[in-house]
């Protein structure tokens, strides 16, 4: 992949169909923080009194396509109103009232608070894996949630049998 974007990535994919596709980057952290200062920057009310508002988060790139763009690839132990669940033990929300439950000690035990995210064209994906600019490997929660995301690219490649 010539895109210097994506180079070492690891892209869980969302949604695939004859529209195009989206993936959220996985494995690029921008930086932490606390979650009471995310909110504030989304422009929520974080509450004083929330048990996790002063946790630290970590912050990650989820893509090159409107890096405005909020969303929290989460654990299915949570469901708000834009909740969807997208694979085994994975749920995709992009609303920030996940960014409140879990301030208020209420949000999904495991989550990658991601801004912004990959985009295909319709038949773009398909073409760009007929050229091989991609490697493929099953979807895995533990991973998708791993706390060593730096080495997660080197992870996959392992277990997908490829040589480093």
């Amino acid at each position: 992949m010539p895109d210097p974007r994506f180079a070492r990535t690891v892209i869980y994919m969302v949604s695939h169909d004859a529209q195009g596709a989206m993936g959220l980057v996985v494995n690029h952290g921008w930086g932490t923080g606390s979650l009471r200062s995310l909110l504030q920057g989304f422009g929520v009310d974080a509450k004083a009194d929330g048990p996790d508002a002063a946790a630290t988060v970590r912050l990650y790139a989820g893509g090159p396509v409107e890096q405005g763009r909020g969303f929290v690839l989460h654990s299915t132990d949570y469901a708000g109103a834009s909740t969807r669940v997208i694979g085994s033990g994975v749920a995709l929300s992009a609303d920030p009232d996940v960014l409140q439950a879990m301030a208020d000690g209420e949000g999904p035990r495991r989550h990658l608070i991601l801004l912004g995210y990959a985009g295909w064209g319709p038949g773009q994906l398909e073409s760009e894996l007929a050229r091989d600019d991609w490697l493929t490997a099953p979807a895995d929660a533990n991973r998708v949630f791993s706390e060593d995301f730096e080495h997660l690219w080197e992870d996959i490649l392992r277990s997908a049998g490829t040589p480093l």
